[in-house]
């Protein structure tokens, strides 16, 4: 009997301390995350509903419908672009999404930058233009891509976003019901007081969270130029050598952007693009048409294009005209219909074409969850994103008054970590969780060595910083 009580109380001892242990880890990557979360909560809502409300590329302006509605061809309303614009080039044509909307040209002028033309298309009046990535939409989309600070900045969020999902992992053992009724954690205890009302309150939301926000950040993640260009995309992109016979160019999808993340879809950016001047392909543009603007919209209506689609113009003498519906440009609000179809800028002939369906299984789930990502998919899915996002909010906001509510009153500037044991039971376990994590996010994992390093090296025997973070 005594035996089995002291191997009970061991058990509850060695739980008790590597609890404390997670708990560490859990603050310290609470610490490093939360600015950031409130960063990409905040951008991320102002771009949702700033697309929501004004739109991202004219698609909100409106103009009259005559009676006898007659619209000018697309080459006119090309040239009528250009002429207003000497010197400029034609990179893109977005499809008015409505009858009583205006048709939008994306254009290049000789200094690089771009400009973003919206046309009346049946009078040939220039409604308005702007300069690409110069408006509130594009800077919240900047901070939230790499905080204004270039490549750095997407490493910066990256790491952040890896120990997003390791606070995550270590937050579920925190809160798992292990004496408690799981319907208990479901329902906060608004009775409480103080410290504990705040870690009720945290619990709870976590419980709520949990799936949404992890989903939030690997998705996210997609973008980034580590695990999600390096990695993920890599492995996952489409492979041009299905498009049997037809000539490929030196050029990926990703040079058909209008920014460095922005434009093509995720599972074909890295896929070369076919190149024209050959013979190949299937049947396009009717025979003795000219291939022209005009003629490649034609094609996209009998090829199934409708509502909202763009059209890129051929780059260089083997660029092709590339017709693309897809829903994280907010062409669509339907994933599964998303296509790519390329076709060679002398002969007319359908090069090549990509769907929905001809993606890898990392691919489909990325053409489905960017869109969910970005509020894109109904107006609900921009409420329910709205509420995850000011609920992570709140959660990281509980988080910090837990910390503050516990620092002893005398505890100065003092950061008053949760102190690290003496020794670890169960480390062999804790070890192969963060060598998983470790091996999914590399960036992650050189943070927690050199994290851990630190915590051994330094903040336990140094004197002064032992005394900041305990």
């Amino acid at each position: 009997m005594d035996k089995r009580l002291n191997k009970k109380i061991k058990c509850s001892s060695e739980s008790n301390i590597f609890y404390k242990a997670v708990w560490r880890w859990h603050f310290y990557a609470g610490l490093l995350v939360t600015p950031f979360l409130w960063i990409l909560a905040i951008t991320g809502m102002a771009m949702m509903f700033l697309g929501y409300i004004n739109g991202r590329d004219g698609e909100r302006i409106t103009v009259h419908v005559p009676a006898q509605a007659v619209t000018k061809s697309l080459l006119e309303q090309s040239n009528i672009v250009l002429d207003s614009h000497p010197g400029s080039s034609l990179l893109e044509w977005i499809k008015a999404p409505e009858n009583n909307r205006v048709n939008v040209f994306r254009i290049k002028e000789k200094s690089g930058q771009q400009l973003m033309i919206a046309i009346n298309p049946y009078t040939g009046n220039i409604e308005s233009d702007w300069l690409r990535r110069q408006g509130w939409y594009d800077l919240a989309d900047n901070i939230h891509s790499d905080l204004l600070l270039g490549k750095s900045g997407d490493i910066i969020l990256e790491i952040s976003a890896g120990f997003g999902i390791v606070l995550l992992i270590s937050g579920l053992y925190l809160l798992w019901p292990r004496n408690r009724n799981i319907r208990l954690s479901l329902i906060p205890n608004l009775s409480l007081k103080g410290h504990e009302f705040w870690k009720e309150l945290h619990a709870t939301l976590g419980v709520y969270l949990w799936a949404f926000f992890l989903l939030f950040l690997l998705s996210g993640m997609s973008w980034t130029g580590i695990w999600g260009g390096k990695i993920v995309q890599a492995w996952s992109t489409f492979p041009a050598q299905k498009w049997d016979k037809i000539p490929l160019s030196n050029k990926t999808h990703a040079s058909l952007n209008y920014s460095s993340s922005e434009g093509m879809p995720w599972a074909i950016e890295q896929t070369l693009l076919p190149a024209s001047g050959s013979k190949e392909g299937t049947t396009g543009t009717l025979k003795g048409e000219n291939v022209t603007i005009d003629s490649i919209e034609r094609l996209a209506q009998r090829i199934g294009f409708d509502g909202r689609y763009r059209i890129s113009f051929p780059k260089g003498e083997q660029g092709v005209w590339t017709i693309n519906q897809d829903t994280m440009n907010a062409d669509s609000s339907n994933p599964f219909v998303d296509k790519t179809v390329h076709v060679d800028r002398y002969t007319g002939r359908v090069l090549a074409k990509v769907s929905f369906d001809d993606y890898s299984i990392a691919g489909k789930v990325m053409a489905v969850s960017i869109p969910l990502h970005m509020g894109l998919v109904t107006v609900w899915n921009l409420i329910i994103n709205t509420i995850i996002c000011l609920g992570i909010m709140i959660l990281s906001m509980t988080g910090v008054i837990m910390w503050w509510k516990r620092r002893p009153s005398n505890s100065g500037f003092r950061l008053c970590a949760p102190s690290a044991p003496t020794r670890l039971p169960h480390w062999k376990n804790a070890m192969l969780v963060m060598l998983a994590v470790s091996l999914l996010f590399p960036l992650v994992g050189v943070t927690l060595v050199a994290i851990l390093l630190l915590d051994t090296l330094l903040l336990s025997r140094v004197l002064i910083l032992k005394r900041f973070f305990s």
